[in-house]
């Protein structure tokens, strides 16, 4: 299984590509796609979409696993980053994959075993659960490979959870 995980953004869209062969995760690929502030929103927008459409033809990715919007105290920013993942779903729906979305505490808990662990922590768990030789930097990267690992261990369960759903329905009265 193949995962692009995306840390999305209008300035800097982070994206990690982890390949999970049995209980192994291996890094194929990460880094950051930035667009230049003086560009128009809709300029930048479609250079996001056109490097996440590429990160698809170069790595034949099984599915996507985006970092929730979270509001906060800052809407203008959060429509920013909404945008953002509406340009990288678009590019994931247009080749058939589906998004799949993870909170932050899910990614800081599945990495780390704590939703609440720090950027530090889940950085060197990243380096660690990848075997990378040295930490992951940017932290947009960082925190994209995070996504994918949280994809990457959590979907063998989630496939498994639906087939016996489909096994054994529910009747409801």
């Amino acid at each position: 299984m193949i995962v692009i995980g995306i840390d999305p953004g209008v300035a800097n869209t982070g994206y990690g590509v982890v390949r999970r062969r049995g209980g192994r995760l291996a890094a194929l690929d990460g880094g950051v796609i930035e667009t230049r502030p003086e560009r128009s929103p809709e300029r930048r927008l479609a250079d996001i979409f056109a490097a996440v459409d590429e990160l698809v033809v170069r790595h034949s990715p099984d599915a996507f696993a985006l970092e929730a919007l979270y509001f906060g105290q800052n809407v203008r920013s959060a429509f920013s980053v909404g945008q953002a993942r509406g340009v990288v779903m678009l590019a994931a729906g247009r080749h058939g994959l589906e998004c799949h979305d993870y909170t932050p505490q899910q990614v800081k808990g599945a990495v780390c075993g704590s939703g609440r662990a720090p950027k530090e922590q889940v950085i060197r768990m990243v380096q660690s659960l990848l075997s990378l030789p040295d930490p992951p930097t940017p932290d947009h990267a960082a925190d994209a490979l995070a996504v994918a690992i949280c994809h990457a261990n959590h979907a063998p369960r989630r496939s498994a959870e639906i087939r016996a759903a489909r096994l054994n329905p529910r009747t409801t009265a």
